[in-house]
């Protein structure tokens, strides 16, 4: 008889959710190499034997879309095609007691903080010596970073504090440790992500320190754009905005996440500002940096949010024109203090209202992308598709924002490089240029 041969284990990690989790896969992703195991992160292959994926459990569609993958490969694990599943990330924190009497042929669940955990399956060590060290899993000009964990916000729409604890600040030195190592491996972009971002330093240093640790990270030589997401706007700190202006490489970009246009609705939110005051804030910002683009998000559909409080958000829209616009409909979460409220707003409704808001965003940005025609920019070339590179201005995040398409057919570019493009056309979320030798 021959003697079987063992078959060695491979490893697939399958994301769902935002670049938060993206990062943690990645961090994960890093370990595991790190400690000899064959490991990739979304694998097209057929012979991975061990599935881990990380969950979002941050509105129903998400937790749909994290359930029906577990079941995907559960079943798979069934017909034999795989040996075993592990579940980690948001909705496995939050709903680890429900999901292993609903799922009990997943393997094992984990929070999000059980890093150490998920590699003593493996019989793996966490390797500190891998910290500021993080594969990739996208082209490597731009990676995210994620500054801090966690949040000690008290809104009432969200449930991230229960599945991501409480706010934890990583030091200036990490972080820059970690850029330092990213530019190395030629990232020229730095995206900054947390729950919270203007709560940075907080716990650590006893006050506010993301203007310093913006400051350090401009002083790494390689890095050619840092730009900052997840602004909390209550107790945003001006610093910030300073820094960015007399920075060259920080862009003239911030995300910051307004969620409503009714002082009512905010009150209800608990976000602890009022409309007046958010105004107040995004014109002090544009004083400063009159170029900047803004990213906000709002909700539609909080409970309170009747037709006059909604029309306040619309009014406040139309009068703010934010250069770029998300719109989420309210998703009631249990464990969030709205959930104590009534949700009586029918989903066709809310969608209504989001789409509304949209129609309004679509013809505000048509009109900002109109007068960026005949103008030059500076451009960072992401990938090649449908017969264009494809790139983005400073005033762009990755996958939300608007792009630039330069025909591939008259232009020659190289992914990661920068290139000074005129811009010749431009639709709602579009730009179209030609380089500029």
């Amino acid at each position: 008889m021959k003697a079987r041969t063992l078959k060695k284990d491979k490893v697939n990690i399958i994301t769902m959710g935002c670049s938060k989790n993206l990062v943690d896969s990645e961090v994960l992703l890093t370990q595991l190499i790190g400690n000899g195991i064959d490991a990739s992160h979304e694998s097209n292959t057929k012979d991975n034997n061990i599935i881990i994926i990380n969950t979002c459990g941050f509105i129903d569609n998400a937790k749909q879309e994290s359930i029906d993958t577990i079941l995907k490969y559960v079943k798979a694990k069934e017909k034999g095609k795989v040996d075993k599943v592990y579940v980690t990330g948001c909705l496995s924190q939050r709903y680890r007691e429900e999901l292993e009497l609903e799922i009990p042929q997943v393997d094992a669940f984990f929070g999000t903080r059980e890093l150490p955990a998920i590699l003593k399956k493996f019989k793996a060590d966490y390797k500190h010596e891998l910290v500021g060290e993080r594969l990739l899993t996208h082209s490597a000009h731009y990676a995210y970073m994620k500054i801090s964990e966690g949040c000690d916000r008290p809104c009432s729409f969200c449930a991230i504090p229960i599945m991501r604890g409480g706010h934890v600040s990583r030091s200036i030195e990490d972080l820059v440790k970690e850029a330092q190592h990213k530019a190395a491996n030629g990232t020229k972009e730095l995206l900054l992500i947390a729950q919270d971002s203007t709560y940075y330093g907080l716990d650590l240093y006893k006050k506010r320190r993301l203007a310093d640790l913006m400051r350090a990270l401009s002083d790494v030589e390689g890095i050619d754009w840092i730009r900052l997401h997840y602004a909390y706007p209550t107790g945003f700190p001006m610093d910030v905005i300073e820094v960015m202006k007399e920075r060259p490489n920080i862009c003239n970009y911030l995300d910051i996440p307004l969620q409503h246009g009714s002082s009512a609705v905010l009150k209800s939110m608990r976000r602890g500002t009022t409309r007046e005051k958010q105004e107040e804030l995004i014109h002090s910002i544009r004083d400063l940096i009159p170029e900047i683009a803004i990213r906000t998000t709002l909700i539609a559909g909080h409970p309170g949010e009747g037709e006059a409080e909604f029309q306040e958000m619309v009014d406040f829209v139309e009068r703010m024109k934010f250069e770029r616009l998300g719109v989420f409909t309210y998703s009631h979460e249990e464990n969030t203090h709205a959930h104590t409220m009534e949700d009586i707003i029918p989903q066709e409704v809310k969608q209504e209202r989001a789409n509304h808001l949209m129609e309004i965003q679509e013809q505000i940005s048509y009109d900002l992308n109109q007068e960026k025609i005949g103008k030059e920019f500076k451009v960072l070339i992401d990938k090649k598709e449908n017969g264009h590179f494809v790139g983005r201005t400073e005033f762009d995040s990755v996958e939300v924002d608007n792009e630039v398409l330069i025909d591939a057919a008259k232009h020659y570019c190289r992914v990661g490089d920068f290139v000074q493009v005129k811009i010749t056309d431009a639709t709602e979320f579009d730009l179209y240029g030609e380089v500029l030798n």
